[in-house]
């Protein structure tokens, strides 16, 4: 699959976003688990993608099965709605 830039740069702004699970990555740009891994290793510097392959590894947030609620999610009130397949647009 061949992602625009700006597809890239939010793929990798919502990886590094603890509470962001790979399957939303997933639902928003049709890529797995693994692609999100092999596209911040292309993306980041070696040393940023070894912290950032340590801080996610068996992270419970960025797995939706290892979350420990199963009803709401956590929202910042200054966070825009999410439409059936991209983030509104930021302003």
């Amino acid at each position: 699959m061949v992602l625009s830039e700006m597809d890239r740069d939010r793929i990798v702004e919502m990886a590094w976003e603890d509470r962001t699970t790979f399957e939303a990555i997933k639902f928003q740009f049709q890529i797995n688990e693994q692609e999100v891994i092999e596209l911040m290793r292309n993306e980041l510097k070696p040393n940023s993608f070894k912290r950032w392959r340590k801080r996610v590894q068996g992270r419970a947030t960025k797995h939706e099965k290892l979350r420990s609620f199963e009803l709401g999610r956590f929202k910042c009130s200054r966070q825009k709605q999410i439409s059936n397949n991209r983030i509104s647009k930021r302003c």
